[in-house]
């Protein structure tokens, strides 16, 4: 039966390549959440991550397809060539948002800092203490001990120098 379609080749290795990135985005996705759960990462940082992954792996299936049907090379270079020309234009007009993104990755693998922690950011026009609320893509909730609610690029926090408070016995609150 496959002997009569012309691109038999093509359709098998699409089927190989499917099941291939299948397996790959659920061993990833499992190691990931792994990693959180020993690490005492949440569940909504890991789920962040976790769609992260998702559109990094569909990127990559398909430019595995694109590999696996080939088209031309005249295609193949105005595809590459206007792709490129937007994403620089993007890059240079986004790049703050990129790089918050890429911070909020950095900052769940390396966690310096986790939620709940009281942080010092060294900065010389703005310096802040403040209890770390929530870590979301692009930005970090602090509170300050005032009440005060303010929402700190995930970049800055990477580039400032930042000091995790040691809180004192008489500043923990504890319920029953």
């Amino acid at each position: 039966m496959l002997d009569d379609f012309e691109h038999k080749n093509e359709i098998v290795s699409t089927i190989i390549t499917i099941l291939i990135f299948i397996a790959l985005n659920f061993i990833i996705t499992k190691l990931t959440k792994r990693y959180a759960k020993a690490s005492h990462l949440s569940e909504h940082r890991t789920n962040l991550i976790g769609k992260y992954i998702d559109y990094a792996m569909f990127l990559l299936f398909v430019v595995a397809l694109v590999g696996v049907w080939g088209i031309k090379e005249d295609g193949l270079f105005g595809f590459i060539g206007g792709t490129l020309a937007v994403i620089g234009v993007a890059f240079f007009a986004q790049w703050s948002i990129l790089s918050n993104i890429t911070s909020g990755v950095i900052m769940f693998f390396t966690f310096p800092f986790r939620i709940g922690d009281v942080i010092r950011v060294h900065d010389k026009d703005f310096p802040i203490e403040a209890q770390i609320e929530d870590i979301k893509s692009f930005h970090t909730i602090l509170r300050t001990r005032e009440g005060e609610i303010i929402t700190y690029p995930n970049s800055l926090l990477l580039q400032k120098g930042v000091s995790i408070v040691p809180i004192k016995q008489e500043d923990k609150e504890f319920y029953d």
